[in-house]
């Protein structure tokens, strides 16, 4: 089983995995990423797998020296994270639909910011007043918010406005992106499923033949790298090559790639 989707902690599991692994067995707890961001790590105080959102859904499994087992409900991406990192569950009504925003603690922009949020981080907007809308942390402005369940028409817009984001090893955000996080986050924000790895999306859609051209939207694969068509001769991927997000003509990132890495292209997707 792929310890990335397997809702095992070593000690604890979910009830659906009963009779498949020796545990404890649990149906969880539920709860909400509560700052901007919050590693998910492969054990605690290990190495960062992905990066969780503020208010992403999780099914807390166990717990343990300081940090908690969960199970990420957008992709079902499993590891362990602070236990700092975890807010109660609660219902959201709008997510951000900006690169990147701030939560205010009164309707002042001048106000030192409570802390910034993300694309595709989930809130609760109880009322709207003006350009602002108040959540129970605090205020943000409405133009940076999409009602849930309103998505973007165009994934690779979306992937357009993270241009020049630093690359971050499992980032997830604009502060910091990998390969993967960019995919992901771009087709979440478009209301498509999308798995957190390269490797796991690359069952996303049907394989695109060879003689057929690419169309925008469409993905391409390295192993351990994957890259957006932005048109069919242009690629939008966030690469350590220049550490940030950027736009390259494919012929170009193919060659680089074989030349420097040895890797040829392995899959072409059509999410």
């Amino acid at each position: 089983m792929d310890r990335r989707l397997t809702p095992f902690s070593g000690r604890k599991a979910l009830t659906v995995l009963q009779g498949q692994v020796e545990a404890s067995f649990t149906e969880g707890e539920p709860a909400r990423i509560a700052p901007a961001l919050a590693p998910l790590l492969a054990n605690p105080g290990g190495i960062v797998d992905r990066t969780l959102i503020h208010g992403d859904a999780v099914t807390v499994i166990d717990r343990r020296d300081g940090h908690a087992f969960v199970q990420a409900a957008k992709d079902d991406y499993c590891g362990w994270l602070p236990e700092a990192a975890l807010g109660p569950d609660g219902p959201v009504t709008h997510r951000v639909s900006s690169p990147a925003t701030h939560l205010y603690p009164a309707q002042n922009l001048k106000a030192p910011p409570v802390m910034p949020l993300y694309l595709n981080a989930r809130v609760q907007v109880l009322s709207v007043s003006g350009k602002w809308a108040e959540t129970p942390a605090g205020f943000i402005d409405s133009s940076h918010l999409a009602p849930e369940g309103s998505f973007a028409a165009d994934p690779v817009a979306v992937a357009e406005t993270l241009l020049h984001a630093p690359y971050l090893w499992a980032g997830n955000s604009v502060s910091g992106v990998d390969c993967s996080g960019l995919v992901q986050l771009s087709l979440h924000a478009a209301g498509r499923p999308c798995p957190g790895d390269s490797d796991m999306q690359r069952s996303l859609g049907t394989e695109v033949p060879e003689d057929e051209p690419f169309r925008r939207g469409d993905l391409i694969f390295w192993k351990g790298h994957v890259a957006l068509l932005a048109a069919p001769d242009t690629i939008l991927h966030a690469t350590a090559h220049t550490m940030r997000v950027i736009q390259e003509d494919l012929q170009t990132a193919i060659t680089r790639i074989k030349a420097r890495e040895g890797l040829p292209v392995i899959a072409r997707r059509r999410p």
